[in-house]
């Protein structure tokens, strides 16, 4: 079906009628700060006790804005006898934030959660070259981040917390007293006790025995010989 002609016009004209009716919102910024979303791509931050100068983001960043410098160290045996092992040492961490265009490669890419996304937006510079910050600025925006969200109720727990927790469970069953089997003390207590002869309990000892009849005399249930045909 074609098109009415006019329609593409009206249509315009209807969202400028909605427009004008409704009341204009003015975003009293710096003196008001927005209410941004928990997954806001503002700034990277920098948890640099976790890096390891294994130079994965730097390599898989697209724009090659971020600079890494780092020197090793020999770490001496833990161990006497043990060999010594050297560990790389970070320097330098800096990110040029005028190339960077906040794809988040460099976060995902990162294996030891090193790098977070910060909702801090307010770093603009006069200077072009003020853009690059070191590894202590990154420092401070990483006590922006905010908490993750929680997880959904059906959702699988996180093998970190899992392995946490089943090494935990192995530790304290290894540190526990062993159990006692839960009959070892009744059968304890029955063997010091003296047995008694099979059939004779304290409820028969305790019954009293039936009157029995005395010879020569009779009963009205159970008469005498000879005393039948007497009657």
């Amino acid at each position: 079906m074609a098109p009415i002609p006019g329609s593409g016009l009206a249509k315009g004209l209807a969202v400028t009628l909605r427009t004008m009716t409704k009341k204009s919102v003015t975003a009293q910024y710096p003196d008001a700060q927005p209410d941004l979303p928990p997954r806001t791509r503002g700034v990277i931050g920098l948890f640099e006790e976790n890096c390891t100068v294994c130079m994965l983001c730097a390599r898989e960043c697209p724009d090659w804005c971020i600079y890494i410098d780092s020197h090793k160290e020999t770490v001496p045996a833990a161990t006497p006898g043990g060999r010594e092992r050297s560990r790389n040492v970070l320097d330098r961490f800096a990110i040029d934030f005028s190339l960077c265009m906040y794809c988040g490669i460099c976060i995902e890419v990162c294996p030891f959660d090193a790098l977070f996304w910060s909702p801090e937006f307010e770093y603009a510079e006069t200077d072009i070259r003020e853009l690059t910050h070191e590894r202590d600025k990154l420092r401070e925006w990483m006590w922006t981040v905010p908490a993750p969200p929680a997880l959904d109720p059906g959702a699988e727990e996180p093998k970190e917390l899992a392995t946490a927790r089943k090494t935990a469970d192995k530790l304290a069953a290894q540190q526990a007293p062993p159990a006692t089997e839960p009959h070892a003390d009744e059968q304890a207590r029955a063997a010091e006790q003296p047995t008694r002869p099979q059939g004779d309990s304290k409820q028969q000892t305790d019954q009293p025995k039936p009157d029995l009849p005395k010879p020569g005399h009779s009963t009205p249930d159970h008469p005498q010989p000879g005393q039948e045909g007497s009657e």
